[in-house]
């Protein structure tokens, strides 16, 4: 049974407006955040697309992202990558849909990733501006609002590890991810054929799958971006991420915060039955980064709590940059290997 990355990461959003929704008439001037009602609370949320596209545009300078193409116009515009995750490692790990009137290739996403929500309910507010420099004396200033909130939103992840660097081109997938010309360039660029999973394909050598794997997990610890940088700009790097080599693919760790008379509580007895739980599928250490400051002194209570995991090695805990550097490293190093196979 092949091995997923799985875990999640929470982002601490101190005066942000990081995700911005879609105005409605009724609001006026008003630029208002993401945001849904559950139970009569509102919690501020950022979607998984806005998430990724922060993550994709930190990727570094070193690693060209796949060029976008857009033809037709209006209502038949369309636009997508080049589609060659032979070559770009962003094709590769968050997919595609090529599409035009003569050929149609797409990869699904090997980097899964949910919706970031509000752990605890969060009313946004509401503030607003003026345009004044430069109107003549007795104008009227132009108003302009929006709004902005505090809070700590979590979201779930998943990375496949043995679809990094394989590309599905015949058996159970809609699309071929290659074309046969792309094909035919990838196999004298060095790649492979393989089948995975009972479905044939392309696979890159292990060294680059596995200096994608890195990339991935150093550009997580750099994260930065979002809308709003002029007026809120903050920390986007992941406050807190847990990550843990499953077999299957499951999310065990979706209950491991919870608010508790409105402030937000880690819990470690639930991280611990979890990790016990799934032992016999948990391929390794169970990897938690952690800020310092991020949910007060709790860190060290989890430490506490959970020294007989941490010195048995089966949980590490640590600073958020310091734990997705060491685990990039271990997999870069060929350490992992088996993560990759079938």
């Amino acid at each position: 049974m092949s091995v997923y990355l799985t875990g999640k990461a929470v982002l601490d959003i101190q005066a942000g407006a990081p995700n911005n929704g879609r105005g409605t008439a009724d609001q006026g001037n008003v630029t208002p955040v993401k945001q849904h009602r559950t139970g009569g609370k509102t919690y501020p949320y950022g979607s998984a697309q806005w998430w990724r596209r922060m993550l994709r545009d930190s990727f570094p300078d070193t690693d060209a992202p796949s060029p976008v193409i857009v033809n037709g116009k209006d209502a038949k515009q369309q636009s997508y990558t080049s589609g060659r995750p032979d070559r770009h490692t962003d094709d590769d790990l968050f997919g595609y849909m090529a599409a035009t009137k003569a050929t149609r290739h797409m990869r699904n996403t090997v980097l899964s990733t949910g919706t970031f929500v509000s752990i605890t309910p969060e009313r946004p507010t509401r503030d607003f501006g003026t345009m004044s420099r430069g109107l003549p004396t007795g104008a009227n200033p132009i108003l302009h609002e929006h709004e902005f909130y505090t809070a700590a939103l979590q979201g779930d992840l998943r990375l496949d590890m043995l679809r990094v660097g394989f590309f599905e081109q015949e058996g159970k997938v809609r699309q071929a991810a290659l074309s046969d010309e792309a094909v035919k360039e990838a196999l004298q660029a060095g790649c492979v054929e393989a089948t995975r999973r009972g479905i044939s394909g392309i696979l890159l050598p292990i060294e680059e799958r596995r200096r994608r794997v890195g990339l991935l997990l150093r550009t997580m610890a750099a994260m930065h971006g979002g809308a709003s940088q002029s007026a809120h700009y903050g920390d986007r790097t992941p406050a807190l991420i847990l990550l843990a080599p499953i077999q299957g693919g499951n999310q065990p760790f979706t209950r491991i915060f919870a608010p508790v008379d409105g402030e937000i509580r880690f819990f470690a007895d639930t991280l611990r039955e979890e990790i016990a739980a799934w032992s016999d599928l948990i391929d390794g250490k169970v990897h938690l980064g952690w800020a310092p400051g991020f949910l007060g002194d709790q860190r060290e209570t989890a430490r506490a709590d959970l020294a007989d995991l941490i010195t048995a090695d089966r949980l590490v805990i640590d600073h958020p940059r310091v734990v997705l550097t060491n685990l990039a490293h271990v997999i870069e190093a060929g350490d992992h290997d088996t993560w990759f196979q079938d």
